[in-house]
């Protein structure tokens, strides 16, 4: 069965990122030019190596935040990303 970005998006949108991140790599593998693969490899390689950490912190944090203060912490973080 061929992959197809559209697998991938969906895989992605329910937060499995490195199994959309493999599907992006194999279209491109046979299409190096998906222009819509490329970008998507490009977006989740970089979360996945420059936040890998910094994820399950702000997860904590999340999971933890008890006001107004926190949670604009949390929002520009979110857009930092």
């Amino acid at each position: 069965m061929k992959n197809t970005v559209t697998e991938a998006f969906i895989y992605e949108s329910q937060g499995l990122k490195n199994e959309a991140l493999e599907i992006y790599k194999s279209i491109l593998k046979e299409d190096p030019s998906n222009q819509n693969a490329i970008d998507a490899v490009r977006r989740l390689s970089g979360l996945r190596s420059k936040h890998k950490d910094l994820n399950i912190q702000m997860l904590d944090f999340f999971i933890t935040m008890k006001n107004e203060e926190e949670i604009n912490e949390f929002k520009r973080w979110l857009i930092k990303i």
